[in-house]
This record gives C-alpha cells, structure tokens and sequence, in this order.
C-alpha cells in the first residue's frame, strides 16, 4: 500500500462525523414517525459503519438487511460499472425502504440498486440516505433524500471508506492530497 495515515488531511472529523450522523437520523424519525417500521439496506462494504451508527438513533422498530456490491474494485475512482456480489433481500412489498450508502459518487450502483428494489421488490417508499454527496462527479441522475456533507472530487477515507481495504476504521473523513 502506497498511501500512509500521516499523510491524510483531514476533512470532517470525528465530532462532525458524529453530529451529522445524529442529525440524519433525526430527519429519518421525523420523515417516518416512530411507529413506522423500516427496512435498512446497508450497501457492504463501505456504508457499514454510517449505517450501524445511524440506525442506533433511530426511533421507529428497524429490520436491517445487507447487500453487497462494487463499483471501485481497488481503484480510486468508480468505474461506472456495478458488480452485484450478493443481492439477497427479503420481501420489500408495501414496506419503508432506506438503502443507506457511504458514498453517491458517479451514481451507477445506487441508480443500479434503487432501480432493483423499486421495479422488483415494490416497496411503499424506497429513500437513499448517504453520508457524502458527491455531485461533481455524478454520470447518473440520482440524488439523496439525506445527505451529510457534499463534497469536491476528493479520493476520501475513513468511517468505512477504504483505500485498497484500508483506512475504514477511521472515525473521520480523511483525503489525501494529489
């Protein structure tokens, strides 16, 4: 691995991590109310830590699922093309979906995902609630419903964001410099 900790930047830190996290899940109990049951997606690997963290806030009775899937392979920025690694859902008929990324980079995986659960699975409502937003980069018209941060066309790490499987442990948002 050619990337080190020391030469990260960092760009959210762990407070603001936190805060937001918080923040997000306080519009997702407003939006549903606590007496809605919701389905939580979590896209594996990446949106594994926001969405553990995110759902410990939430009010209402939560089933969580997992999915796996991969736009970036090793690389740095997302290849456009969405690998489906592991897609099993139970049924999603008539229930409150959130699919919960880390990410919304180029766009193609959650275009991929929501298109999937949405024309398949027939769900009541089926939202997206990403930690970062990255606009800029976006080949896809998709956009969140919850959004933590935008941010520019910077490679980012931590809170579950990698580099070659690296860096996901990191309770903030770090990026290194070109």
């Amino acid at each position: 691995m050619d990337k080190k900790r020391e030469d990260l930047k960092i760009l959210f830190n762990e407070k603001q991590v936190h805060d937001k996290t918080v923040e997000l899940a306080e519009k997702i109990n407003h939006d549903f109310g606590e007496n809605e049951d919701l389905t939580v997606i979590c896209v594996l690997k990446g949106s594994s830590i926001f969405c553990c963290d995110l759902i410990k806030y939430l009010k209402m009775p939560v089933q969580l699922e997992f999915i796996k899937v991969s736009s970036y392979g090793n690389a740095q920025v997302s290849s456009g093309n969405v690998k489906a690694l592991d897609l099993t859902l139970p049924n999603l008929e008539n229930k409150n979906v959130i699919v919960v990324e880390d990410i919304i980079d180029t766009g193609c995986t959650l275009r991929f995902l929501v298109d999937l659960i949405t024309g398949t699975h027939c769900p009541k409502v089926c939202k997206i609630v990403t930690f970062l937003n990255k606009k800029i980069a976006r080949k896809t018209p998709i956009d969140a419903d919850y959004y933590g941060f935008e941010i520019d066309d910077k490679f980012v790490v931590g809170y579950g964001l990698d580099y070659e499987g690296y860096f996901r442990n990191l309770p903030y948002i770090g990026y290194f410099e070109t």
